[in-house]
């Protein structure tokens, strides 16, 4: 019996931390480059900063950038959580890739080759 008690106490502890750190996503900026803006593989591209968080607290931001409307799938660029709990400020496309202001100041440029062909 009490290695009945032992699993179930495991079980649901393995439960209760499943649950606090699940992350949930919310898209908190969205972006898709203009149409005078054509890349070599010819579809539109977007990139949304992803806000990550779980019921524990723990917080993380993420540009995905890719074909059309992106979220999940596409070239992945963390972003420090000091610069995306204020969003970004502004994205500008270019032939050469995209580049990203944020409210601080801080800029980044990610080229196109990296999200380019469903990368």
């Amino acid at each position: 019996m009490a290695l009945l008690g032992g699993v179930a106490g495991v079980v649901l502890t393995a439960v209760v931390m499943t649950v606090l750190w699940w992350p949930r996503t919310e898209v908190t900026y969205r972006s898709t480059a203009p149409s005078a803006v054509l890349y070599q593989d010819g579809v539109p591209h977007s990139l949304a900063l992803v806000h990550s968080h779980t019921l524990s607290g723990r917080h993380s931001y993420r540009m995905v950038i890719g074909r059309e409307s992106v979220g999940t799938y596409g070239h992945w660029v963390d972003v420090d959580t000091a610069l995306g709990k204020d969003g970004i400020e502004s994205t500008t496309w270019t032939q050469d890739g995209v580049r990203v202001r944020f409210p601080t100041g801080h800029e980044v440029f990610v080229p196109a080759r990296f999200f380019l062909y469903g990368r």
